[in-house]
């Protein structure tokens, strides 16, 4: 008997535990470093690339800007920001990232810098995916500390259906498929992981929602998901 209730009383720790470990948090408590540092203006620093693929850093430098603009910030303008970063042989942002950010401040006058870095970007012809792994880290420029991560692992799906049945429309679909992954625009899919990611954003000041979405229900602090095209 002894035995069983301490099963028992085991068995609803490990529940209780599993419970506090699963529960959704809210916004305010998960990021609780955007709202009390309240920034608005944001400054997107070019990706740490650590994948294979080149010209993912680009791509996604190019695509941040709309959805964090959405949720009610001011975004440095990009193209001027990178333009600059170059010319200050701050193009590499990886030298940045654990060093102090006041002079990007001083600079552009932002009060957050963002940086992503790729890990991964696979992609496989005959699966018609294409493999991501991304974090994004803001960063306060005053405090130099971390007020809002998150971190994903994004499977893209570039499948494509012909409309052809039977065993010739199985293998037109898989050509199809292999095609559209090979062509697949890099935009696209740093779109589509900017806007799933970025979705969770806390609302800035020029949203109507600024200060009023504390009690949301944050997203998980690291995610799988799937997305395709129709993801934007």
């Amino acid at each position: 008997m002894k035995k069983i209730v301490i099963l028992s009383a085991v068995a609803a720790t490990a529940l209780l535990s599993s419970c506090s470990i699963t529960a959704p948090l809210k916004k305010s408590v998960a990021y609780k470093g955007m709202y009390d540092e309240k920034p608005v203006a944001i400054l997107l620093m070019p990706p740490i690339n650590r994948s294979t693929e080149v010209e993912a850093k680009e791509y996604f430098h190019s695509t941040l800007n709309v959805p964090i603009a959405d949720a009610g910030y001011y975004v440095i303008p990009p193209f001027l920001s990178m333009e600059i970063l170059k010319k200050e042989s701050a193009y590499d942002a990886e030298l940045f990232l654990n060093s102090p950010l006041n002079k990007f401040g001083e600079v552009f006058g932002a009060d957050l810098a963002l940086f992503t870095v790729i890990n991964r970007w696979d992609k496989s012809k005959l699966a018609a995916t294409i493999y991501v792994e991304i974090e994004y880290i803001f960063k306060s420029i005053k405090t130099n500390e971390i007020v809002y991560t998150r971190k994903g692992s994004v499977t893209y799906d570039a499948s494509i259906n012909t409309g052809m049945g039977g065993g010739l429309g199985l293998l037109a679909n898989i050509a199809a498929s292999a095609i559209n992954t090979a062509v697949t625009k890099y935009v696209d899919v740093a779109r589509a992981c900017n806007a799933y990611t970025f979705k969770d954003l806390p609302a800035g000041k020029y949203s109507p929602t600024y200060e009023q979405d504390g009690n949301e229900v944050a997203g998980e602090k690291e995610f799988k998901v799937n997305l395709n095209s129709n993801y934007q």
